[in-house]
C-alpha cells in the first residue's frame, strides 16, 4: 500500500466507528453492499474504505438511524415477534425458503443458530400475509414432511453472490465457486493439478465467526458446501463455465514461477504454442550420411553388452503381464541444421526405434502440444460431470461359467 492510498482509505475498524456501527453490523453493511470497499495494494490484503465513501454515507439527512436499521440483524425468536407468529411458524417458513439467513453461528450445544435481517422479514410479512395465519398450504406441508430446509442453501447463494461481487479477475470468480464444493467434486472438474493449485491459493477465507474447535468447525464447513444433488449440479457447471472464462484471460501458472504465489495474477505462461525442450541427442552409428531425411527414422542397433534384463511390463488390470527384453520406443529430437532454428521453428519429435522398422510401417506424426510440458490433456466439457473415467475399472467382458456339482 502505497502512502497516497493510507492517505485516502481507512481500515475497517476506523471506518466502523465513523459510521457508528458495531463491528457485526459494519461486517453486514460490506456484505450487503451499503459499504463499498477497494482492495489495497498488498496480495491478499484486507480491503479498505475510501474517505469519499464515509463522506457519502455520513451526509445522508437520516445517518446514521437509517444505516443501522438496514443492518439490523435478528433471530428466530425476536423475528418471529416482528411478524405476530408464534417461532415454530416462523421456523417451518424459514425451511421452505421464505426467508433467507444472513449469517449462522454455532452455541455451546453445537446447534446452528441463524439470523435474519429485520428488514427483509418486515418485508416477507408485507408481501405475503396469507402465510402467517392460518394452515399452510399443501404444498409446504409435504415439503415440511419431506424434513426439506432450504436455509443453508439460501445461505450460500448470498454468500456466493458477495464473493462474486468483489472478486476483480476470472480466477478468483472460479476460486469462489470452488469454495463451495467437496474437493472431490473440484477435482473432477478441473482436471489439471496447477489449475487447483492455483485455485486453492485464490481461495477466499473463511466466513466470519467460524468456531476454532474441530468437531464445531465440522459441523460449519459442511454448510459452507453444497450438499443437495441438483444444487451440485448447478456449482459444477458453474465453474466449469468459469474455468473456460479464466483460460481465455490466461493459463494459470505453475508453481514456483513469478506471479504464481500472488492472488489475482492470472499467470505467466504466454499465450499460444509452446516449444517442448528437446531430449539429449540420440546415438548415430559410425558412417551414417550426413543428410538426414526426416520421413524415416535412424535405427541404432543395440551393443551386444548391454543387453537389459527382462522386465515385467504391466498392461492394465486384469491384463496377463508379459515378459519383455525390448526396450520401448523412445522420442527423441534429431537435429535438422547445424546452425540455431528460425523464429517460429517447433521441435520435431521422432521415435527412435530399437530395430528396423516394421514393413509398410509409416512415420511417425509430428507432436505439437498447446500447452506447458508436464501438463495432463483436459476432458471434454460433458466428461468432467462424469463421476467415473471412461477407460477406468477393468475391462468388461463374458462371466466365466459356473459348474455345479
Amino acid at each position: 500500500m502505497t502512502v497516497d492510498e493510507g492517505a485516502r482509505t481507512v481500515t475497517p475498524g476506523r471506518a466502523a466507528q465513523e459510521l457508528e456501527l458495531r463491528r457485526e453490523e459494519f461486517r453486514l453493511a460490506v456484505q450487503l453492499g451499503l459499504v463499498r470497499t477497494v482492495p489495497t495494494g498488498e496480495a491478499g490484503g484486507t480491503r479498505r474504505i475510501e474517505r469519499r465513501e464515509l463522506d457519502r454515507l455520513r451526509a445522508a439527512p437520516d445517518f446514521p438511524t437509517n444505516l443501522r436499521e438496514r443492518v439490523r440483524a435478528v433471530g428466530t425468536a425476536e423475528a418471529a415477534a416482528l411478524l405476530e407468529i408464534a417461532p415454530d411458524r416462523f421456523t417451518r417458513l424459514a425451511r421452505t425458503g421464505h426467508v433467507s439467513p444472513v449469517r449462522f453461528s454455532l452455541n455451546r450445544y453445537r446447534a446452528v443458530v441463524w439470523t435474519y435481517l429485520a428488514e427483509e422479514v418486515a418485508d416477507f410479512g408485507l408481501a405475503c400475509p396469507a402465510l402467517l395465519t392460518g394452515r399452510l398450504p399443501l404444498d409446504l406441508r409435504e415439503r415440511l414432511a419431506a424434513h426439506e430446509d432450504l436455509r443453508p442453501r439460501n445461505w450460500r447463494a448470498r454468500r456466493l453472490a458477495v464473493l462474486l461481487r468483489t472478486a476483480d479477475e476470472p480466477w478468483a470468480r472460479a476460486a469462489a465457486i470452488a469454495s463451495q464444493l467437496d474437493p472431490v467434486q473440484v477435482a473432477e472438474v478441473v482436471d489439471d493439478p496447477y489449475e487447483r493449485a492455483h485455485l486453492d491459493r485464490l481461495r477466499p477465507p473463511p466466513p466470519p465467526g467460524m468456531p476454532g474447535a474441530t468437531a464445531a468447525r465440522e459441523i460449519a464447513e459442511r454448510l459452507t458446501r453444497a450438499d443437495d444433488p441438483d444444487e451440485i449440479l448447478w456449482q459444477r457447471l458453474s465453474l466449469a463455465m468459469a474455468l473456460d472464462e479464466a483460460r481465455a484471460e490466461g493459463p494459470a501458472p505453475y508453481p514456483g514461477e513469478a506471479g504464481a504465489a500472488v492472488p489475482g495474477v492470472a499467470g505467466a505462461w504466454p499465450r499460444g504454442r509452446v516449444l517442448v525442450p528437446p531430449p539429449p541427442p540420440p546415438r548415430v552409428p559410425t558412417g551414417a550420411p550426413e543428410s538426414f531425411s526426416p520421413s524415416r527414422a535412424p535405427v541404432v542397433p543395440a551393443p551386444a553388452g548391454d543387453a537389459a534384463p527382462p522386465v515385467r511390463v504391466r498392461a492394465g488390470r486384469g491384463a496377463p503381464q508379459v515378459p519383455t527384453s525390448v526396450p520401448a520406443q523412445v522420442p527423441v529430437s534429431v537435429p535438422l541444421q547445424a546452425g540455431p532454428p528460425a523464429s517460429g521453428a517447433v521441435p520435431v519429435s521422432v521415435p527412435l526405434q530399437a530395430g528396423p522398422p516394421a514393413s509398410g510401417a509409416s512415420a511417425s506424426p509430428v507432436t505439437v502440444t498447446d500447452r506447458p510440458p508436464a501438463r495432463p490433456g483436459r476432458t471434454g466439457f460433458l466428461d468432467r460431470f462424469r463421476r467415473g473415467r471412461p477407460d477406468a475399472g477393468r475391462p468388461r467382458g463374458r462371466r466365466r461359467p459356473v459348474s455345479w456339482p
